[in-house]
C-alpha cells in the first residue's frame, strides 16, 4: 500500500471532532515518555512539558497528542513510563475526566492501536499507596487520525502523526522496534543517534514531506497537521496547507500547535532566565496566529 493510499485511508476513518471559534485546543506530539534513564529524551523537558500543559489545562484548552507519546520501542511495557513521569499522567488524566483530551498513536507507540492492549495497561493502574488498582484512562481510546470540524464553515483540519509517509515505521515498525531495543538505546547513551528516525536522518525527513505535501496537494490542499518528523512546519495562505508541531524533545524547548479564536499559531516553550538571575518556563508565539478560513480551499 502507498502513502498515498494510507494517508487516505487514515483520512477516510478519522475520529470526528466539531469545533467552533471559541475552541481552543494544544497539539504535542513526539514527547517520547521514557523510563528516566539517559536514553529517555523526554526528561531533560519534562518540567517545561508539565508546567506548559498546567497553564492549558488551567485556561480550558482541549489537549490532542499526535502520536509517540510514549516512548515503548525503547521500554517493554508502559508501566515503567507511567511511573517515571506520573504527574504527568495525572495532570492528563484531569484533562480526560473533564473530555478535553484526544489521543492518536504514533510508530513508537504503535500498540496502542490493539484495545486490548490499551484496556490491560492504560485503563488503570497499581497505586503502592492504596495497594489497589485506581483508574486511570478508564475507557480511552487510541485513533489514527482525527478530523477537527468547524461547525459553521465545515473547514476540516486532518491530524495525524504522519508516518503514513514512512514505509518502514509503519508497516516495519515491529523491525525498527527491535533494531531500537537491541543496538541503538545502548548506543544514544553515548550520543550515537539512531538512523532508523527522520527526525536524525535529514534525507529521510525530506521523504516523509515531500510525500505528505503530494497526499495534500491531490487532496484540494487539505489542511493537514503531523509531527514524527520533529521540524515545526507553519505555511503561509497560499502555500501548501502542511504543518508540523514539532516536538516536545528539542533540545530545551518544546514546540507546539495552538488553535484558538478561529485562528492557528506555531508556539514555544523554552527556559529564559531573567535579570535577577532565576529561570523561569517562557512561552513564544513563532508563526501567527493566522486565520484558519485563510487556509480554506
Amino acid at each position: 500500500m502507498s502513502s498515498h493510499k494510507r494517508l487516505s485511508r487514515a483520512f477516510e476513518n478519522a475520529k470526528i471532532v466539531e469545533f467552533d471559534d471559541s475552541s481552543k485546543f494544544i497539539l504535542f506530539s513526539d514527547c517520547h515518555r521514557g523510563d528516566n534513564s539517559f536514553a529517555d529524551d523526554f526528561a531533560n523537558n519534562r518540567n517545561m512539558y508539565f508546567h506548559a500543559l498546567t497553564h492549558y489545562y488551567n485556561q480550558g484548552f482541549t489537549y490532542c497528542e499526535l502520536g509517540d507519546g510514549d516512548e515503548l520501542w525503547e521500554n517493554r511495557t508502559f508501566e515503567v513510563i507511567l511511573h517515571s513521569h506520573k504527574n504527568v499522567f495525572m495532570l492528563m488524566k484531569q484533562f480526560y475526566e473533564e473530555e478535553r483530551l484526544h489521543l492518536i498513536f504514533g510508530n513508537h507507540d504503535m500498540v496502542y492501536r490493539n484495545q486490548a492492549y490499551v484496556e490491560q495497561h492504560l485503563y488503570s493502574y497499581f497505586d503502592p499507596k492504596t495497594g489497589e488498582k485506581e483508574p486511570l484512562f478508564d475507557g480511552i481510546s487510541f485513533n489514527e487520525a482525527i478530523i477537527l470540524k468547524h461547525k459553521v464553515s465545515g473547514q476540516k483540519l486532518f491530524l495525524t502523526h504522519g508516518h503514513q509517509a514512512d514505509f518502514m515505521n509503519y508497516h516495519g515498525w515491529r523491525f525498527n522496534r527491535f533494531l531500537v531495543r537491541v543496538l541503538w538505546k545502548p548506543l544514544q547513551v553515548v550520543g550515537i543517534a539512531d538512523p532508523t528516525s527522520p527526525a536524525k536522518n535529514y534525507k529521510e525527513l525530506r521523504k516523509v514531506e515531500r510525500r505528505t505535501k503530494n497526499w495534500i496537494s491531490k487532496n484540494n490542499n487539505q489542511l493537514t497537521i503531523t509531527g514524527h518528523t520533529h521540524r515545526p512546519r507553519f505555511p503561509k495562505p497560499g502555500d501548501r496547507a502542511f504543518f508540523n508541531d514539532g516536538s516536545c524533545v528539542h533540545p530545551r524547548s518544546i514546540t507546539g500547535i495552538e488553535i484558538e479564536n478561529g485562528g492557528i499559531s506555531l508556539i514555544k516553550w523554552n527556559m529564559q532566565t531573567t535579570k535577577e538571575g532565576f529561570l523561569q518556563v517562557v512561552r513564544t508565539v513563532l508563526e501567527g496566529p493566522q486565520k484558519l478560513s485563510d487556509y480554506m480551499t
